[in-house]
């Protein structure tokens, strides 16, 4: 029996249950998740590790809604995304979900506030470009707001897309690798910025890192392997 959705902050902002997905390949079929089940609460820190391939940003990519599940139950902010179309999931998606990922993914011909505006210019909100200033302020980077991403460092263009899924006040964060390409120092600094806008926002973060220390940090890791969440390791 399908559970009741709310948008209530009462129960898990994450539920999966029995989540499966397989992808078809000139070799046949794939199986990417094999009966996934995971819940997070609101405002909770969790670290995804595992071994490359073993799914960890493929569940990511159900969790944003960017993918959709083969079976099983997709529940995030209380939406089942598995009930919603392409135009409804974006829609989640600006209204609930902020995503960083390893390649900065910024717009090469737009300034740095051009880029963090995108967001919430799509939103409608009034003054996009004023709330962009601010959300970039707050990653340090006020002084660089008309610079292109080619005139920034790595650095900085990872703060720049930090600022731009921070600019909505999401609920969700998703960060995938946010310091896979970084140097040791840089990427201190980048993962010390979002643990500190997600807790100054109460913004729930999932983190997917292959850095054990780095994962231990959140409140809890969760361990996935050959498409499976072991829940024993939790």
């Amino acid at each position: 029996m399908p559970r009741s959705l709310s948008n209530s902050d009462a129960g898990p902002i994450i539920d999966l249950a029995d989540v499966h997905l397989t992808l078809g390949s000139r070799a046949g079929e794939v199986n990417i998740l094999r009966g996934s089940d995971l819940a997070v609460q609101p405002g909770e820190r969790i670290g995804i590790v595992g071994p490359s391939g073993a799914g960890k940003s493929t569940l990511m990519m159900l969790v944003g809604g960017l993918e959709r599940a083969t079976s099983g139950q997709v529940v995030v902010a209380g939406c089942d995304l598995s009930a919603l179309g392409e135009d409804d999931l974006a829609r989640f998606r600006r209204d609930n979900v902020g995503i960083v990922f390893q390649a900065f993914r910024l717009v090469p011909t737009m300034t740095a506030l051009e880029n963090v505006a995108i967001p919430i210019e799509f939103a409608g909100h009034a003054e996009p470009f004023k709330v962009a200033a601010e959300s970039l302020e707050r990653v340090g980077l006020g002084h660089r707001l008309e610079h292109y991403p080619d005139q920034l460092s790595g650095g900085e263009q990872q703060r720049v897309a930090i600022a731009r899924a921070f600019v909505t006040n999401p609920r969700l964060l998703l960060a995938d690798e946010p310091t896979g390409n970084l140097d040791g120092a840089t990427g201190e600094g980048v993962m010390e910025l979002l643990f500190e806008l997600s807790r100054d926002q109460g913004t729930t973060l999932v983190l997917i890192t292959h850095d054990l220390e780095l994962a231990g940090r959140c409140d809890r890791v969760v361990h996935v392997a050959d498409g499976r969440i072991d829940v024993s390791v939790e």
